[in-house]
Protein backbone atom coordinates (compact mmCIF):
# COMPACT_ATOMS: atom_id res chain seq x y z
CA UNK A 1 0.00 0.00 0.00
CA UNK A 2 1.37 3.42 -0.98
CA UNK A 3 2.17 5.80 1.83
CA UNK A 4 0.75 9.30 1.57
CA UNK A 5 3.18 12.15 2.09
CA UNK A 6 2.08 14.56 4.80
CA UNK A 7 4.46 17.31 5.85
CA UNK A 8 4.25 19.00 9.24
CA UNK A 9 7.04 21.37 10.27
CA UNK A 10 8.94 20.25 7.15
CA UNK A 11 8.94 16.62 8.32
CA UNK A 12 7.54 13.98 5.99
CA UNK A 13 5.42 11.80 8.27
CA UNK A 14 5.56 8.96 5.75
CA UNK A 15 9.29 8.58 6.46
CA UNK A 16 8.97 8.46 10.24
CA UNK A 17 9.36 5.05 11.80
CA UNK A 18 6.87 4.30 14.56
CA UNK A 19 8.27 2.03 17.27
CA UNK A 20 6.23 -0.79 18.72
CA UNK A 21 5.87 -1.05 22.48
CA UNK A 22 8.24 -4.03 22.54
CA UNK A 23 10.87 -2.13 20.52
CA UNK A 24 10.65 0.80 22.90
CA UNK A 25 11.10 -1.44 25.93
CA UNK A 26 14.26 -2.95 24.41
CA UNK A 27 15.64 0.51 23.54
CA UNK A 28 15.01 1.80 27.08
CA UNK A 29 16.89 -1.20 28.45
CA UNK A 30 19.82 -0.38 26.15
CA UNK A 31 19.66 3.29 27.13
CA UNK A 32 19.80 2.36 30.80
CA UNK A 33 22.98 0.45 29.98
CA UNK A 34 24.54 3.59 28.49
CA UNK A 35 23.73 3.09 24.81
CA UNK A 36 23.28 6.67 23.49
CA UNK A 37 22.33 5.38 20.05
CA UNK A 38 19.24 3.87 21.66
CA UNK A 39 18.26 7.34 22.86
CA UNK A 40 18.51 8.69 19.31
CA UNK A 41 16.34 5.86 18.04
CA UNK A 42 13.76 6.58 20.75
CA UNK A 43 13.64 10.24 19.74
CA UNK A 44 13.29 9.51 16.03
CA UNK A 45 10.76 6.76 16.72
CA UNK A 46 8.48 9.12 18.64
CA UNK A 47 8.51 12.18 16.36
CA UNK A 48 5.10 11.20 15.04
CA UNK A 49 3.81 11.40 18.62
CA UNK A 50 5.10 14.98 18.85
CA UNK A 51 3.52 15.91 15.53
CA UNK A 52 0.17 14.43 16.54
CA UNK A 53 0.19 16.63 19.66
CA UNK A 54 1.04 19.72 17.60
CA UNK A 55 -1.73 19.20 15.05
CA UNK A 56 -4.45 21.14 16.98
CA UNK A 57 -2.07 24.11 17.30
CA UNK A 58 -1.44 24.44 13.58
CA UNK A 59 -3.47 27.65 13.28
CA UNK A 60 -2.43 29.17 16.61
CA UNK A 61 1.19 30.05 15.90
CA UNK A 62 3.08 31.58 13.00
CA UNK A 63 6.07 29.29 13.42
CA UNK A 64 5.27 25.60 13.70
CA UNK A 65 8.97 24.79 13.32
CA UNK A 66 9.68 26.47 16.67
CA UNK A 67 6.76 24.64 18.24
CA UNK A 68 8.07 21.35 16.85
CA UNK A 69 11.45 22.02 18.48
CA UNK A 70 9.69 22.74 21.78
CA UNK A 71 7.71 19.50 21.46
CA UNK A 72 10.96 17.61 20.86
CA UNK A 73 12.41 19.12 24.04
CA UNK A 74 9.40 17.73 25.90
CA UNK A 75 9.98 14.36 24.24
CA UNK A 76 13.65 14.30 25.28
CA UNK A 77 12.71 15.21 28.86
CA UNK A 78 10.20 12.36 28.86
CA UNK A 79 12.83 9.91 27.58
CA UNK A 80 15.34 11.09 30.20
CA UNK A 81 12.86 10.64 33.04
CA UNK A 82 11.00 7.51 31.92
CA UNK A 83 11.46 4.34 33.94
CA UNK A 84 10.23 0.92 32.87
CA UNK A 85 9.21 0.40 36.49
CA UNK A 86 6.32 2.82 35.83
CA UNK A 87 4.60 -0.10 34.06
CA UNK A 88 2.88 2.23 31.59
CA UNK A 89 3.39 2.75 27.90
CA UNK A 90 5.95 5.41 27.09
CA UNK A 91 3.40 7.37 25.04
CA UNK A 92 1.07 7.56 28.06
CA UNK A 93 3.92 9.00 30.11
CA UNK A 94 5.27 11.30 27.40
CA UNK A 95 2.11 13.03 26.16
CA UNK A 96 1.52 15.21 29.28
CA UNK A 97 5.20 16.21 29.35
CA UNK A 98 5.28 17.18 25.66
CA UNK A 99 1.95 18.96 25.92
CA UNK A 100 3.16 20.82 29.00
CA UNK A 101 6.20 22.16 27.14
CA UNK A 102 4.04 23.24 24.19
CA UNK A 103 1.47 25.03 26.36
CA UNK A 104 4.19 26.72 28.43
CA UNK A 105 5.85 27.99 25.26
CA UNK A 106 2.58 29.32 23.84
CA UNK A 107 1.69 30.98 27.15
CA UNK A 108 5.10 32.60 27.67
CA UNK A 109 5.28 33.78 24.05
CA UNK A 110 1.73 35.08 23.90
CA UNK A 111 1.47 38.52 22.31
CA UNK A 112 -0.50 39.63 25.36
CA UNK A 113 1.81 39.59 28.38
CA UNK A 114 0.11 38.55 31.59
CA UNK A 115 1.67 39.38 34.97
CA UNK A 116 2.78 36.54 37.23
CA UNK A 117 0.38 37.61 40.01
CA UNK A 118 -2.61 37.39 37.65
CA UNK A 119 -1.47 33.98 36.40
CA UNK A 120 -1.07 32.72 39.98
CA UNK A 121 -4.56 33.93 40.88
CA UNK A 122 -5.98 32.29 37.76
CA UNK A 123 -4.49 28.90 38.62
CA UNK A 124 -5.71 29.20 42.23
CA UNK A 125 -9.20 30.03 40.93
CA UNK A 126 -9.18 27.06 38.53
CA UNK A 127 -7.99 24.68 41.26
CA UNK A 128 -10.63 25.99 43.69
CA UNK A 129 -13.32 25.77 41.02
CA UNK A 130 -12.50 22.10 40.39
CA UNK A 131 -12.49 21.33 44.14
CA UNK A 132 -15.84 23.05 44.79
CA UNK A 133 -17.38 21.41 41.73
CA UNK A 134 -16.37 17.97 42.99
CA UNK A 135 -17.64 18.76 46.50
CA UNK A 136 -20.99 20.24 45.51
CA UNK A 137 -21.66 18.53 42.16
CA UNK A 138 -22.07 21.94 40.53
CA UNK A 139 -19.79 24.73 39.37
CA UNK A 140 -19.30 27.60 41.83
CA UNK A 141 -20.10 31.16 40.81
CA UNK A 142 -17.46 33.84 40.33
CA UNK A 143 -18.73 35.42 43.54
CA UNK A 144 -18.20 32.19 45.52
CA UNK A 145 -14.67 31.76 44.18
CA UNK A 146 -13.83 35.39 44.92
CA UNK A 147 -15.13 35.07 48.49
CA UNK A 148 -13.08 31.92 49.14
CA UNK A 149 -9.89 33.53 47.76
CA UNK A 150 -10.48 36.85 49.51
CA UNK A 151 -10.43 38.93 46.31
CA UNK A 152 -12.98 40.82 44.22
CA UNK A 153 -15.20 39.25 41.55
CA UNK A 154 -13.50 41.43 38.95
CA UNK A 155 -10.06 40.10 39.90
CA UNK A 156 -11.23 36.50 39.55
CA UNK A 157 -12.97 37.17 36.23
CA UNK A 158 -9.96 39.06 34.90
CA UNK A 159 -7.56 36.30 35.98
CA UNK A 160 -9.64 33.52 34.41
CA UNK A 161 -9.97 35.51 31.19
CA UNK A 162 -6.17 35.76 31.03
CA UNK A 163 -5.97 31.99 30.56
CA UNK A 164 -7.98 32.13 27.36
CA UNK A 165 -6.20 32.17 24.04
CA UNK A 166 -6.08 35.42 22.13
CA UNK A 167 -8.04 35.46 18.88
CA UNK A 168 -7.33 37.58 15.82
CA UNK A 169 -9.91 40.24 14.98
CA UNK A 170 -9.81 38.86 11.44
CA UNK A 171 -10.62 35.30 12.51
CA UNK A 172 -13.43 34.00 10.23
CA UNK A 173 -16.42 32.96 12.36
CA UNK A 174 -18.94 32.17 9.60
CA UNK A 175 -18.81 31.33 5.93
CA UNK A 176 -21.88 30.23 4.00
CA UNK A 177 -19.95 29.87 0.76
CA UNK A 178 -20.32 33.57 -0.01
CA UNK A 179 -19.32 36.49 2.15
CA UNK A 180 -17.14 35.68 5.15
CA UNK A 181 -18.05 37.18 8.53
CA UNK A 182 -15.01 38.02 10.64
CA UNK A 183 -14.81 38.48 14.40
CA UNK A 184 -14.17 42.21 13.91
CA UNK A 185 -17.61 42.51 12.27
CA UNK A 186 -19.23 41.42 15.55
CA UNK A 187 -17.27 43.60 17.98
CA UNK A 188 -19.65 46.54 17.88
CA UNK A 189 -23.34 47.18 17.48
CA UNK A 190 -25.46 50.32 17.70
CA UNK A 191 -26.74 49.10 21.06
CA UNK A 192 -23.22 48.87 22.48
CA UNK A 193 -21.39 45.95 24.00
CA UNK A 194 -20.82 45.60 27.74
CA UNK A 195 -18.52 42.74 28.68
CA UNK A 196 -18.50 40.85 31.95
CA UNK A 197 -15.30 42.52 33.18
CA UNK A 198 -16.87 45.98 32.81
CA UNK A 199 -20.03 44.94 34.62
CA UNK A 200 -18.17 43.33 37.51
CA UNK A 201 -15.81 46.28 37.79
CA UNK A 202 -18.67 48.79 37.86
CA UNK A 203 -20.63 46.68 40.37
CA UNK A 204 -17.62 46.49 42.68
CA UNK A 205 -16.91 50.23 42.39
CA UNK A 206 -20.51 51.19 43.15
CA UNK A 207 -20.33 49.23 46.41
CA UNK A 208 -17.30 51.25 47.51
CA UNK A 209 -18.61 54.81 47.07
CA UNK A 210 -20.81 56.72 49.52
CA UNK A 211 -24.43 55.47 49.77
CA UNK A 212 -25.93 58.79 48.64
CA UNK A 213 -23.61 58.98 45.61
CA UNK A 214 -24.41 55.35 44.77
CA UNK A 215 -28.16 56.00 44.99
CA UNK A 216 -27.97 59.08 42.77
CA UNK A 217 -25.84 57.35 40.11
CA UNK A 218 -28.12 54.29 40.12
CA UNK A 219 -31.28 56.37 39.80
CA UNK A 220 -29.75 58.67 37.17
CA UNK A 221 -28.11 56.10 34.88
CA UNK A 222 -30.07 52.89 35.45
CA UNK A 223 -33.55 54.21 36.23
CA UNK A 224 -33.34 57.39 34.16
CA UNK A 225 -34.48 60.02 36.68
CA UNK A 226 -33.56 63.69 36.19
CA UNK A 227 -31.58 65.77 38.66
CA UNK A 228 -34.73 67.78 39.42
CA UNK A 229 -36.72 64.63 40.24
CA UNK A 230 -33.99 63.42 42.58
CA UNK A 231 -33.69 66.85 44.22
CA UNK A 232 -37.41 66.82 45.04
CA UNK A 233 -37.27 63.20 46.21
CA UNK A 234 -34.27 63.63 48.52
CA UNK A 235 -35.09 67.19 49.58
CA UNK A 236 -31.92 68.95 48.48
CA UNK A 237 -31.12 71.39 45.68
CA UNK A 238 -30.41 70.42 42.08
CA UNK A 239 -26.93 71.93 42.48
CA UNK A 240 -26.22 69.50 45.33
CA UNK A 241 -27.49 66.58 43.24
CA UNK A 242 -25.21 67.69 40.41
CA UNK A 243 -22.20 67.93 42.76
CA UNK A 244 -22.89 64.51 44.31
CA UNK A 245 -23.30 62.98 40.86
CA UNK A 246 -20.02 64.50 39.69
CA UNK A 247 -18.18 63.29 42.81
CA UNK A 248 -19.65 59.83 42.40
CA UNK A 249 -18.54 59.58 38.78
CA UNK A 250 -15.02 60.74 39.67
CA UNK A 251 -14.78 58.16 42.45
CA UNK A 252 -16.03 55.43 40.11
CA UNK A 253 -13.35 56.36 37.55
CA UNK A 254 -10.63 56.16 40.20
CA UNK A 255 -11.79 52.74 41.38
CA UNK A 256 -11.98 51.12 37.93
CA UNK A 257 -8.99 52.90 36.36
Amino acid sequence: MARHKVEICGVNTADIKVLTNEEQIQLFKKLKGGDLKAKEELINGNLKLVLSILKPYNNRTDNMDDLFQVGCIGLIKAINNFDLAHEVRFSTYAVPMILGEVKRYLRDNNSVRISRSIKDLAFKAVKLKEMLTNQNDKEPTISEIAQKLGVTEFEVSHALTSLKDTVSMFEPIYNDGGDIIYLSDQLYSNEGIYNLDDKLSLKSALKQIKPKERYILTERYFVGKTQMELAEEIGISQAQISRLEKNGLENIKKLIK
